[in-house]
Parts: structure tokens; C-alpha cells; sequence
């Protein structure tokens, strides 16, 4: 099966080789704005349009059409952001023939005069755009993939929102076609221009407002980055926390008893690949933290409303645990331990006697090691200044161990060895 990328200069575009993908094809799938680029006097084979949703729908199509010459026509690098992912996961590597065109992200950074392994890139098609608010630093340059003629809009809205008010942003519209058309900066906080074209890729230059939080990119971001009733682990314990943690890429963390969602947002800020479920019994405090993780750039944290440990039933393994409250709930620790494979993490903050007896046993069974945290603050005190101590926090951490490779029994020579 062929995938050939083509770009919004059609047919003119495409190199010879994947023009003769597509006069060979007896089938073409792809979006109805791809298909018509198509001449009919080349390329007469059956063009059968995308449905909607798309990505459940792509097995079954192959099977309608398997033992025909198939190409799959796609925007751009079909393997950037594109069908691409979704084909290699039916067909695998080698069943993909692969034409990638110039993508958006090339032409833009062609157009602006940007070095594309200095430029962020945030995909808002089918995704949050508040995806975006995960890489708002000053002086960055970032290029979000838009999702239609709204997309400049809810961009610009969304930097005033976050503090970055007076980021300059511009739109390029229709890259690559005859009508292409790049607009002139204009500051996000007086962003007044009215839809474009649908086919736009939105460039931001972050500047971020003088009275803006800053949120850097290391765990421990301030307090007040947060919405929370109290139930927040405040962020020198945080950044404590998951340090021993240790997030990697395509890590899942469970999050249990998520209070505000701290844990679980830090963690997923730590790489666009990591994912998290927070695990939170309060109603008001679960939906609190889905806002939390929209408002710093991770909406796609999974919140579970419920009581662990039955809230966890049904949830993928995780690589790590944190809980953060709950820890008397009859059953936990040992269920989420159960849950781990071997490798994983688990960390339990606490402040309470009743609790912290908990973990005391727990370590005598499972081994970790156990921390007693305390920070304190200068505060005033009269005309002077001395410390205010906060709750100390005991932890503890620990690492599955990894699983034991099977011995072999030595092989029996006998005499003629």
C-alpha cells in the first residue's frame, strides 16, 4: 500500500515517483479536499473518501479494498501528525510505502526564517488547544497546526488567557498554493482579526506579561499556579516527590487521592509523552483538577471520580503511583503494589501518626526507603522575621523489583563431553 503526502500546490507538487503511486492505484483513500487535487485523466482509479470519525474506521476500510492497488492520499508528512501512525499500526512498516511531502511545519519555518529544531510545535487538529499553554516560555517560538479558520482566534484567546498577552502571532494561510498568504504580526492581547482560511498554521513569538506567573519546566511550580481548597502538595514537597518518581516518556502515573492534581499535571508536564490518571472521591475536587491540568497545558489528563481502591479496577497498569491521601482506605497500598510490573515506583506522602504507621509496616514488607520531609518559611514576627514550620511529611518510596530470570539447569555433558 502506497502513502503519498501532497501538499495545497496539488498535483504540480508531487515528485514523479508518487505521481506513478497514484496513476497505478486502483482505489484512493483520502479527505475530499486531498482527492479533488487529483486529476481525473491521470489518476482514474475509485476515490473513496474519509469517513468520520477516521481512525476506528481505517481496518475495516483496509479490508474492503485488500488485494486491490491501494494509495492513501494524506496532507503534508503523512508521518508527521498524520494518517501515517494510525496505517503502520494496521499494516506495520513494511506494508507502507511511504511519499512524504514538505509539511506545514517546513514551509512555515521556510517562510519565517525559523530554524525547525528551535520551533515547538502543538497540533490543535483533533486535539485540546490548550495543549499549548505546556510550552509558553519567553522568547520561544512555537507553531501550532490549527484546526480550521477559528483556530488564529482561539490561539490569540488562549495566550491572553495564559499571560502571554503580548506575544506577537501571525497566520499563514494555504502554504504552498498560489494563493498562500501570510499575515502581518499582531499582538495576541488585541487580536481582532476576523476567519480566515480554513488551511492555516498559526506562528507565536511568547512574550510573556510582566505580572504573569512564571511556570517553568521543572517540577515544582509555584503554588498559586493552582486552583485548590487546601488540598495541595505544596511545591517544595512536590518537586521532592517526583523527583523519586523519576517520570519517563510514555510512563503512566496513577495518581490516587488527587486533591488538586498537582502530582499528576507536573508529571505529565515532564514530556508530551507521559500520561496520568488522577484518581479523586470528591465530585467538586475531581473537576477541579480536569481545569487545572487544561489551564497548564495537559488536558489530557484522565480524572476518575470515585473512592480507590475500587476506583482502580479497570485501569491500565501503571509505571508509577503516587497517593496523596487515603492511604487507610483498607486494601490500598497493597492493591496499588499489586498493580505494578516489576520496575515500577511507588511513592505515599503523609502527615498523620495513623498513616505514617501504615508505610512504617509497608517497608518492612516491601523494603523503600522512608524520608521525613520538613520545610520552613520566614515569616514576620513583630518588627522580626523568624521561621514558621510547616506540617512535616514523612514518604515513603520504592521500587518494585525487577522480575527473576529463570535459572537453567546445566547441561548434562555425560562422558563423551
Amino acid at each position: 500500500m502506497a502513502l503519498v503526502g501532497i501538499g495545497a500546490d496539488g498535483w504540480p507538487g508531487l515528485p514523479e515517483a508518487a505521481r506513478t503511486v497514484l496513476r497505478a492505484a486502483e482505489v484512493v483513500l483520502g479527505a475530499p479536499r486531498q482527492l479533488d487535487l487529483l486529476p481525473a485523466a491521470e489518476c482514474t482509479g475509485a476515490r473513496v473518501p474519509w469517513p468520520s470519525p477516521l481512525r476506528p474506521a481505517v481496518p475495516g476500510l483496509l479490508a474492503a479494498h485488500a488485494g486491490r492497488r491501494l494509495a492513501v492520499l494524506a496532507s503534508g508528512d503523512p508521518m508527521f501528525h498524520g494518517i501515517g501512525r494510525a496505517l503502520v499500526e494496521s499494516v506495520g512498516p513494511t506494508g507502507l510505502d511511504v511519499h512524504p511531502h514538505p509539511s506545514s511545519v517546513s514551509l512555515a519555518c521556510a517562510r519565517l526564517g525559523w530554524p525547525v529544531e528551535d520551533t515547538d510545535v502543538v497540533s490543535a487538529v483533533g486535539r485540546p488547544v490548550e495543549r499549548l499553554a505546556a510550552v509558553l516560555h519567553p522568547g520561544r517560538r512555537v507553531l501550532v497546526l490549527s484546526a480550521g479558520a477559528d483556530g488564529p482566534a482561539a490561539v490569540a484567546a488562549l495566550l491572553r488567557d495564559r499571560g502571554f498577552g503580548p506575544s506577537t502571532v501571525r497566520v499563514l494561510e494555504r502554504l504552498g498554493a498560489p494563493d498562500e498568504h501570510l499575515t502581518d504580526g499582531e499582538r495576541a492581547e488585541s487580536w481582532a482579526r476576523p476567519p480566515g482560511a480554513a488551511l492555516n498554521v498559526v506562528a507565536v513569538e511568547c512574550e510573556r506579561a510582566p505580572d504573569a506567573v512564571p511556570l517553568g519546566t521543572v517540577p515544582g511550580l509555584p503554588d498559586d499556579a493552582y486552583a485548590h481548597d487546601g488540598q495541595l502538595t505544596k511545591r517544595h514537597v512536590r518537586a521532592a516527590t517526583l523527583a523519586v518518581l523519576a517520570p519517563e516518556p510514555g510512563e503512566l502515573l496513577w495518581d490516587v487521592g488527587g486533591g488538586s492534581g498537582s502530582l499528576a499535571i507536573e508529571w505529565l508536564r515532564a514530556h508530551p509523552a507521559c500520561r496520568a490518571v488522577s484518581v479523586e472521591r470528591d465530585p467538586e475536587r475531581a473537576a477541579r483538577i480536569a481545569r487545572n491540568a487544561r489551564t497548564l497545558g495537559v488536558p489530557g489528563l484522565r480524572v476518575v471520580t470515585g473512592a480507590a481502591p475500587a476506583a482502580l479496577d479497570g485501569l491500565p497498569a501503571p509505571d508509577a503511583v503516587f497517593i496523596g491521601g487515603g492511604l487507610t482506605s483498607a486494601g490500598l497500598l497493597d492493591r496499588c503494589w499489586q498493580a505494578l510490573g516489576p520496575g515500577g515506583r511507588l511513592v505515599a506522602n503523609t502527615v498523620t501518626l495513623e498513616s505514617e504507621a501504615l508505610l512504617v509496616e509497608a517497608r518492612q514488607r516491601y523494603g523503600g526507603d522512608l524520608v521525613r520531609l520538613a520545610v520552613a518559611h520566614a515569616v514576620p514576627v513583630g518588627r522580626f522575621t523568624g521561621w514558621r514550620q510547616a506540617m512535616p511529611v514523612t514518604q515513603w518510596a520504592v521500587r518494585k523489583p525487577p522480575a527473576r530470570q529463570t535459572q537453567q539447569a546445566p547441561h548434562d555433558k555425560g562422558d563423551g563431553a
